[in-house]
């Protein structure tokens, strides 16, 4: 295989960048990362998707569970959670960067649906796969690592389909475009 262009193109693209907004570590971000986007781009994008993510699913299993909702109520409440913080962190850089709202808010859809959508397949599934995890309370081991475990696996799964998303200027590369 013959990687000269590869490279080639690669170089053109980072010296403009590398200066962006004083950071170095952009450099490999954007629409023109072609299919060899590094894997720390793909573990950023992936972190940055999975805090959002976090914050919402544990807020909507805590909600659920405290107010001890069904199974199916405090699910549906943490999905719906997650996608609101994993958009909601994208939205807000994409607007403090100088996107207007509407622009933004396409700009996050593009970033991060396959991304919350991926990790809350393998979060969720993992979590109602473990015998009595979604039956647990607060209080116990197995409502917690079920569910820290859930992420673990889910950043496992997620990290390569940011990568290869990235790699064909989709996902967060969309983001990268704007700031």
């Amino acid at each position: 295989m013959d990687h000269t262009a590869h490279h080639t193109t690669t170089g053109q693209h980072h010296a403009p960048h590398e200066g962006h907004h004083g950071r170095a570590d952009h450099a490999d971000h954007g629409p023109h990362t072609g299919p060899g986007a590094s894997w720390s781009t793909a573990v950023r994008a992936t972190l940055h998707c999975l805090t959002g993510c976090a914050v919402g699913e544990i807020l909507g299993m805590v909600i659920g569970t405290a107010l001890m909702w069904g199974n199916v109520a405090t699910m549906v409440l943490a999905i719906a959670l997650a996608f609101l913080f994993g958009y909601s962190f994208t939205l807000f850089a994409v607007v403090r960067a100088g996107l207007g709202l509407g622009s933004a808010v396409k700009v996050a859809l593009a970033a991060d649906t396959v991304s919350i959508a991926v990790m809350e397949l393998v979060d969720n599934g993992i979590i109602a796969l473990v015998p009595g995890a979604m039956d647990a309370h607060l209080s116990e081991g197995l409502f917690w690592s079920s569910l820290l475990g859930g992420f673990a696996v889910a950043f496992l799964i997620t990290t390569p389909v940011n990568k290869w998303m990235i790699g064909r200027g989709k996902g967060h590369a969309v983001v990268h475009a704007h700031h």
